[in-house]
């Protein structure tokens, strides 16, 4: 394999020679005007066989059918347990939504742009990508329960920045040294996520990249995974591993049983060596600090008083019981009460732009108050299984 950068294109654009076959990468920054200008530019030049976008076919869906959001069952997806991922799609949506307003540009254009050039000029199209589901189950079932709370916070804390944004900084951030310095930050902060969000689609891509038909083919993707694409692109990559969602771990399971059970042995422990007395005051500890800090999730999420009410009854009983969440039945609560219109879901993509939006649009704030209610359940049963062990035990 021979590694040369074509002189008569933009600068973003990096020119592979394997077998006999040319591959133009376009290194993009998924928010920016002169990215869509490559794209058309490259195109336009090479006349591809091929033309590779970094999509999965559910994100091709999204970017080109921007009514999607009104065909979503909320009710399916709290069911489901997936509230926590739509909630990390919603605020890194929100992210680039955000830069992209303020520069004019929609995010994804310069994929939208290279479809569309690859349909007018009848162009082969590939989605090149990963499935998103199957690369954010791969990421948070990589994570600790410690590592995925400071993830989650990190998200959170996300909503809040309201940096202003500038072209010249988002056109910096196709700069080698700055990819360089931010996946080195990531790897430090996240080393397991950087390997699932960024490496393994590192990998898959160019796999992708490298099975397309043609001669001449032209690759739309991130800046940042044209380093690893070209050091993978040369010997094939089995794809099988990559696209596996990981089972929870067998000791996570026993863990989610072992917790109740140990509850109750230290219950009826605390009855055999202190009687009725002790054995009413762990019950009391686990209902009350489970119920309130359940409770508070769901206030700080501004849940309606019913969702509220739900959570702080629910999650004494739920946590007992790892099939199901307090924040499930708190935020079907929240559905039931508040029950998306269609305005609402149209609305979504604009509202979570601001932190007043993600928190008063009605299926963004349900979708709160079920991790947040998770999340005050969870910090429940560290706190008042602690207590109840040093009570019983004193």
């Amino acid at each position: 394999m021979t590694v040369s950068l074509a002189t008569q294109l933009p600068a973003s654009v990096t020119t592979i020679s394997l077998q006999q076959r040319t591959i133009y990468l376009v290194g993009t920054a998924h928010v920016s005007q002169q990215s869509v200008d490559d794209v058309r530019r490259t195109v336009e030049a090479v006349q591809p066989d091929t033309i590779c976008v970094e999509l999965c076919p559910a994100r091709y869906q999204s970017l080109s059918d921007p009514e999607a959001w009104r065909r979503m069952d909320i009710y399916r997806v709290i069911r489901q347990g997936k509230a926590a991922f739509l909630l990390m799609q919603l605020v890194l949506q929100a992210m680039y939504r955000r830069i992209g307003d303020r520069i004019g540009v929609q995010p994804g254009a310069e994929m939208l742009a290279a479809i569309d050039l690859a349909q007018s000029q009848g162009a082969h199209l590939v989605l090149a990508d990963r499935d998103v589901q199957t690369t954010l189950k791969r990421v948070w079932g990589g994570m600790g329960w410690w590592t995925k709370m400071r993830f989650f916070g990190h998200l959170v804390l996300s909503i809040f920045n309201d940096e202003e944004v500038d072209v010249a900084a988002v056109e910096g951030l196709k700069e080698v040294d700055a990819l360089t310095a931010a996946m080195a930050e990531l790897a430090e902060g996240f080393p397991a996520i950087k390997v699932r969000l960024v490496d393994e689609r590192d990998r898959y891509l160019a796999e992708k990249i490298r099975q397309a038909p043609g001669e001449r083919i032209v690759a739309v993707v991130g800046a940042g995974h044209v380093p690893g694409i070209m050091a993978s692109i040369g010997s094939p990559q089995d794809l099988a591993p990559l696209e596996e969602v990981p089972p929870p771990a067998p000791w996570n399971r026993a863990l989610a049983w072992a917790i109740p059970l140990l509850l109750v042995a230290l219950v009826a422990f605390g009855f055999f060596r202190g009687g009725t007395a002790v054995t009413g005051e762990a019950v009391l500890i686990w209902f009350g600090v489970h119920g309130l800090l359940s409770a508070l999730g769901a206030a700080l999420a501004w849940g309606h008083p019913l969702a509220v009410l739900a959570a702080l009854v629910a999650s004494p009983f739920t946590s007992l019981n790892p099939m199901i969440a307090a924040g499930w039945v708190a935020g079907l609560v929240q559905a039931w009460v508040h029950k998306p219109t269609v305005a609402d879901l149209e609305s979504l993509p604009v509202s979570i732009l601001t932190v007043r939006g993600f928190w008063t649009n009605p299926v963004s704030r349900i979708l709160l108050v079920v991790v947040f209610a998770n999340l005050g359940s969870s910090l429940g049963t560290f706190i008042s299984g602690g207590w109840i062990f040093a009570k019983v035990l004193a």
